[in-house]
């Protein structure tokens, strides 16, 4: 058994701002849960940033142990699901929001939210992949629902230097589309075309006010900005089109018309990651496994450690990190 083990832990502090702490807890310290996952790797994401720096209300229990996205060992199981041993996934269900999270060396949760880890990854290849990617690969299949192909026109992922844009960009090239990448990084062009794009476009063509409807470009998106970026690609989706929507990183507004919709039957696809349904989860972490080249993902993966969890967050938010961040010490001062 675990005896004690490190984590960041939130308080509430004031003017909504959290007081961040690095704690040591015990197995007994723990919520409620019936499988109990010694933590191996985990990530850093959006939501993860905004709990870490209180720029949003992304925690709703306090105090809480943030982290939405854990890969590790199934330590104990009082399930039929898991047994000791199984290596395992969880991506969102209130980890991190109302459950605590992967930002410990041990984390016990409900058997149902976990997934198995597929053969062809490890622990932190799991963890560069992390909400982002499972998100990405969300967007993908709900494209594919709606009929899209890639002989239906060009595909445009919008964020396409972060964590879902990035793996979006990759998984879309894989399956043949011709992908126009929009990124504010333009020093990073070479990169994405390494990724699988094939034009890269400005952020500032699609963040200012646009025509109610534009000229047609592409037959399918991915977007992860939101407010006017996504309203541009709305107006700008050839007939009969889609959208998967999955982010808010410029705003939760939508300032569009209904025109796109009604003229050209184009259509916005909601993706929630966060509560997908299970089946959802294993087949958007098969089509990981079957299209995301290892030597990909490697290029999109920056490893940190534990200690600077905190700084990287802040980092995000600010623009200053590519692709996805891995930490792989969590439990490193876990003492069995």
């Amino acid at each position: 058994m675990v005896d004690e083990f490190r984590a960041i832990r939130l308080q509430k502090g004031e003017a909504g701002a959290p007081r961040v702490e690095e704690a040591v807890l015990t197995p007994d310290d723990l919520m409620e849960g019936d499988v109990d996952v010694a933590v191996e790797a985990t990530t850093i994401n959006y939501k993860d940033a905004l709990a870490l720096t209180g720029r949003a209300p992304v925690v709703r229990r306090w105090p809480m142990v943030p982290g939405i996205d854990l890969a590790g060992t199934v330590a104990a199981s009082r399930s039929a699901l898991w047994r000791e041993g199984d290596k395992v996934i969880l991506n969102g269900h209130g980890l991190g929001e109302t459950h605590w999270g992967a930002y410990a060396g041990l984390g016990r949760v409900k058997a149902e939210w976990l997934v198995p880890l597929p053969a062809r990854f490890s622990a932190a290849e799991a963890m560069g992949i992390g909400t982002a990617g499972y998100t990405a690969a969300l967007c993908v299949l709900a494209l594919e629902r709606h009929g899209l192909s890639p002989e239906r026109g060009p595909a445009l992922v919008t964020g396409a230097s972060g964590g879902v844009g990035s793996i979006a960009v990759a998984l879309l090239a894989r399956r043949g589309w011709h992908v126009t990448a929009s990124t504010g990084r333009p020093e990073g062009a070479d990169w994405l075309r390494g990724l699988g794009a094939s034009d890269i476009l400005d952020r500032a063509d699609l963040a200012g006010p646009g025509k109610a409807l534009g000229s047609e470009r592409w037959a399918a998106g991915v977007d992860s900005v939101g407010s006017h970026t996504l309203a541009n690609l709305l107006s700008m989706t050839k007939r009969d089109g889609a959208v998967a929507a999955c982010g808010l990183a410029g705003g939760l507004d939508l300032p569009a018309s209904v025109a796109p919709f009604i003229l050209r039957g184009v259509a916005l696809l909601g993706v929630d990651s966060v509560y997908a349904a299970q089946a959802e989860r294993l087949r958007a972490w098969e089509r990981l496994a079957e299209d995301l080249d290892p030597a990909v993902l490697a290029s999109l993966v920056t490893e940190i450690g534990f200690a600077d969890i905190v700084p990287t967050a802040t980092a995000l938010l600010e623009g200053k990190v590519r692709g996805r961040v891995v930490v792989t010490d969590v439990g490193a001062a876990t003492r069995i």
